[in-house]
């Protein structure tokens, strides 16, 4: 299969571009640059054009945002207005290309940002109305929106709301959590935090089923969530790996909603849990 991808270079992107890439797919990265280090095609883009231009193909996926540099939420900045111009009419006009290029399918990467985070301690389901509180969230939503509208018996539409992401990008040397560990192994207080979390690998696992789904619906919606990690956990574990040894945070006192994923399960997507968790972090200290 002929994969276009957007957002390639970027920390998602890496994983699901090699996930395509070892599942024998021909991809095309659509960006301003190629990414070094990977078979695959290049061909010049820009979520900012109203008409883009794409190779023929069979598939999209498109995990690209215009955001300030490591910030979804508040990703806006202080230009909220062309945050979201470029990022919903530029992913408008990419599924229309995506049509017009011949693709059969389109994966479009949203998150839970969708369901907002009012919805402490419940449990998420893609039934659930979104209710974003967050101008992040507000612009994933109007992306699965553009792409429910334009699917069709000749166009499919999969959306898949991640939760956040971890795992060390292939291609690069640091990962998400880089900076905390850092901050711990140097004494530095850590705050308290709670969140739900799902290793790259296992995101990417659920795009490469998604594309190889032919299902009932032209359109439809997976969450794709692994698990609840408290910042204490993650970093006692960190510790015990490492040998370091710094301030613990006290446990957090909030628990976010937690998406189900009995859906995305039911297609047969298995994620790694505490084990693919433990391995990063021996991975991450050697």
């Amino acid at each position: 299969m002929h994969v276009l991808l957007t957002g390639a270079s970027g920390t998602v992107g890496r994983f699901i571009l090699d996930r395509l890439i070892r599942d024998g797919h021909s991809v095309t990265c659509l960006g301003r640059q190629p990414v070094d280090g990977f078979s695959a095609g290049f061909c010049r883009y820009d979520l900012a054009d109203p008409q883009p231009e794409l190779p023929q193909a069979d598939a999209l996926v498109h995990c690209a945002l215009l955001h300030e540099p490591g910030r979804f939420r508040g990703g806006e900045g202080d230009d909220p207005e062309a945050f979201t111009r470029v990022n919903v009419g530029g992913t408008e006009a990419l599924f229309d290309a995506a049509k017009r290029a011949g693709c059969r399918h389109a994966v479009f990467l949203s998150s839970r940002a969708v369901y907002g985070d009012h919805r402490r301690g419940d449990l998420l389901s893609e039934s659930d109305q979104p209710r974003p509180d967050s101008l992040y969230g507000e612009i994933k939503l109007a992306g699965e929106q553009a792409l429910e509208a334009r699917s069709d018996a000749h166009f499919g539409g999969s959306v898949l709301r991640a939760t956040g992401i971890y795992g060390l990008p292939p291609g690069l040397s640091s990962h998400k959590w880089s900076s905390m560990f850092e901050a711990f192994a140097c004494g530095e207080e850590i705050a308290p935090r709670r969140a739900t979390e799902v290793h790259g690998a296992d995101l990417a696992a659920a795009v490469s089923l998604l594309l190889g789904r032919n299902g009932q619906s032209p359109f439809d919606v997976f969450n794709v969530s692994d698990l609840l990690l408290d910042q204490r956990e993650l970093l006692e574990l960190y510790a015990e790996f490492s040998k370091v040894s710094g301030k613990l945070p006290d446990e957090a006192e909030t628990v976010p909603g937690v998406m189900a994923t009995d859906k995305l399960r039911a297609l047969g997507w298995r994620p790694g849990g505490k084990q693919t968790l433990q391995r990063f972090l021996r991975d991450v200290v050697k």
